[in-house]
Parts: structure tokens; sequence; C-alpha cells
């Protein structure tokens, strides 16, 4: 396994090495002059934003002091996005790069032809001089020997053409092309990820979705779930960021908030105060929690305890009745590890299943056990919507839904993009969200 883990590593490193050579030459080898400053700093940046992101990476496991883990965060996670849309950028422009020479030759060629011609061009000379040679005296001829009337056999002669030189690339033309389409790809591979960065820190937008419910009483049609995932409070997202989320969620003056996971990147102590104002959120049957896998990654346990002092209600493998229907919540996959995973059978194994039930699972990937134990809708997040596109195909191959509302059998499942970003505050494709749930009774 070890093994295994160290070609991975290896070619992961090897991977991420050909990508910054190649960006670098396309966006600073080809773009500027040697000896410059600009390629002297392009040079140095290609060797040290990917060290930062290293060390973003790195630093919380590694137990770095918390503000060094800010300063390493945003130019090194910043960078991890650039790279992805500067190197796809890029490899368009490789269809555009030949298609520009072309043209750029094209134009070349036709004001050669048409140019006019050169004043110190020579002159051809007439017909009439060819016709008639001026030769060097001859022995072996009569007559007035300073003249020799008989032609000579090469007089009439003219030299063969020279060879045209063969087609030189214009080291200009060539410089204009590069710098063309690196400035290009610059500007979509950066304004993508500004645009993208603005999205994360303007905060989520409410979505508002109808699921009918089986089971659910007439008194309980319409009622309003705030659903909200994969906050991830960390070095880059913190008590602004809360903030921003407790004023939409109590704007949607729901009935009850679910917070589904991945609420936090790092502990307690280092990120307690960030999330203060979830105490403030407001809703009639209040506000529940369950964990996601980086809760396991940042202390599980302290966490819980934080989130109930903040007045939240965990749900770790519980079941309560709210307004004629049973919510339920299990703790993520990732706590398996510590002997604290989902637990199904405590849950919602003694459940009257004609009663309606709605449950919180930070993973989609645990429906199959929600089928099985006659769950009538399950609220998840941990997708992030894939976040960075086209990081969706590889959400896709690892959950059974990546957005939004789908049926399995009897269950519906719906999956919740998130509020909040890991990694680079960057998402592109799939903007952040919270959702309001709204249940449909089939009795009203």
């Amino acid at each position: 396994m070890f093994v295994v883990f160290v070609l991975v590593a290896v070619a992961v490193v090897a991977l991420l090495a050909a990508v910054h050579r190649y960006v670098w030459r396309r966006l600073i080898g080809d773009t500027t002059r040697k000896g410059t400053v600009a390629r002297r700093a392009g040079t140095v940046a290609a060797f040290v934003l990917p060290l930062l992101s290293v060390g973003a990476l790195v630093s919380s496991r590694a137990g770095f002091p918390f503000r060094l883990q800010q300063v390493l965060a945003w130019p090194g996670y910043i960078w991890l996005a650039a790279l992805l849309y500067l190197t796809l950028a890029l490899l368009v422009g490789e269809i555009v790069r030949p298609l520009l020479r072309r043209m750029l030759a094209r134009r070349a060629g036709a004001a050669d032809a048409t140019a006019p011609e050169r004043a110190d061009r020579p002159a051809e000379a007439p017909a009439e001089v060819h016709a008639a040679q001026v030769s060097t005296p001859s022995s072996g001829h009569g007559g007035d020997p300073g003249l020799d009337t008989a032609p000579r056999a090469d007089s009439t002669r003219t030299a063969p053409p020279e060879a045209p030189a063969p087609a030189v690339a214009d080291p200009s033309r060539r410089l204009f092309v590069a710098r063309a389409v690196g400035g290009a790809a610059a500007l979509a591979g950066l304004g993508t990820v500004g645009h993208g960065t603005y999205g994360v820190l303007r905060g989520p937008r409410v979505k508002r979705v109808t699921v009918p419910l089986a089971g659910l009483p007439r008194g309980a049609h319409r009622f309003r779930i705030a659903v909200v995932s994969d906050i991830h409070l960390g070095p880059i997202l913190g008590r602004a960021h809360t903030r921003r989320i407790v004023d939409t969620i109590n704007a949607t003056g729901s009935d009850l908030v679910a917070v589904v996971g991945d609420l936090v990147d790092g502990s307690v102590a280092d990120l307690g105060s960030a999330a203060e104002p979830l105490a403030d959120l407001e809703a009639r049957h209040g506000s529940y929690f369950v964990t996601g896998n980086h809760e396991y990654f940042s202390g599980a346990a302290q966490w819980v305890d934080h989130v109930r002092e903040l007045g939240l209600h965990p749900l770790e493998n519980a079941r309560v009745e709210i307004a004629g229907f049973d919510l339920a919540g299990v703790n993520d996959v990732a706590g398996e590890s510590e002997g604290q995973g989902p637990d199904f059978a405590r849950a919602l194994g003694d459940r009257d299943r004609s009663r309606a039930s709605v449950l919180l699972a930070h993973q989609p990937v645990v429906i199959d056990d929600a089928v099985e134990y006659g769950v009538g809708l399950q609220l998840s997040g941990h997708t992030h919507g894939g976040q960075l596109w086209p990081g969706n195909l590889l959400a896709e191959l690892a959950n059974p839904t990546v957005a939004g509302l789908e049926r399995y059998g009897d269950t519906q499942l719906y999956v919740s993009r998130g509020a909040g970003a890991w990694g680079p505050p960057v998402r592109v494709g799939a903007p952040s969200d919270i959702t309001v749930v709204e249940l449909a009774s089939p009795h009203a």
C-alpha cells in the first residue's frame, strides 16, 4: 500500500511539474526576451507559486500557526485555480496559434505581391544587347583583329535564375502570435478565477425547491427547511462569511434550518469565533446539525459540543419528531475511522414507516441505506456541485447525484452545492447556494 501511495505521489508531482513547465513556456518563455525583468519575474513566480500551494495544502495538517495558514492560503489556493484555467485556456490557444500564424503569413505575402518595385532593382537588358555580342579578338579569323563577327557558342545564353531562399518564419511575427495567444489565455483564465472568487465572497444565493413527501400530514404542508452545507470556515472564509449565510437564511423565514456537514476546516480554537454568528439563526422549529467528513479532520467531538453551545441541535445517529414527520440525522462515513460512523439502525430502525421522514446525511453515497430504511427525503451536500468545472465530471464518478433533486426508488435525494468552497475560494459552473426545501403534503 505504501508503494502504491509513493507511486501515485510521484506521478502527481511529475504531472504538476509538467503543467507548470508548459504554462511557463507559453506565458513567459515564448513572450519575453532573455535577460528581461519580465522573464526573470515570471521564472521566479513559476517556482514560488507552486511552493505556496503546497504550503497551503499541508499547513493545517502539519499544525502550522493559524496566522501562517492564512498567509499561505490566499496565494496558494488561488494559484491552484489559476493554474487550472490558465492551462485550459492555453490548450485552446494551441488550436488558435497555427490559424493566426497562417493568417498573418497570408497577409504578409499579399502585401509583398502588391508592393511597388524597388527603385534600386536593375532593369532587364534589352533583347538587342543579346543579339550582337562584343567579343575578344581571335587569331583564328581574318580581317580586323579587334572584331569577331562570328558569335560564340555561349554568348547568347543567359544565367539561370537563382533558386528562391527557403522561407524563414519572421521572428517578430512569431513573437506577436505568442503574445497575442498568451495574453488572451491569461485574460480568460484569470478573469474566470476572478469572477469565481467574487461569487464565493459575495455569499450564496437562495434556491427554492418543492418536494412532495409521502405521509406528510396536511398540517405540515409547505413546511420549509433551509438547507445549508459545506460552509467550510477556515483560513480564508471566516466570521464575515458566516454572518452573510446567517442573514441570508433568516431572510427566508424558514421553519427549520439544517446544517448538513463540512462546517469547518480547522479546530475550535482557531475557528470557534468564526462560527459564533450561527447562534443568531432564527427558525420556528430550531436548527439542526450533522457532521461532514471535514469535521473529522478538525476535531468532530469538539465541534459537536461547540455548535450545541451556539444553539444548534446535533443529530448524532438520532431522530426527533417535528410537525408530524420524523427528522433524523446520521454521522458522516468519515467517522468510521473513529468508531463514530453512520448508524442507520439507531437513527431509523424502530420508527413508524407510515410517517413521513427526512434524513440529514452529509454524503449522497449513503442513499442506498436511506432507501433500505424507508426514508422519504434525504438532504445532503459534500459534492459542491463540482465547484470548479470540469470538476463536476469527477464528482459524478464518486456520487450518485452531484446537485439537485433525484429519486431512488421511493426515496428522494436532494444535494446542495454548498455555501462555501474548499481549497480555492473559487466556484466556476457551480454557484454556491442555500436551498429552501418546501415540503408538500399529498393530502393538501
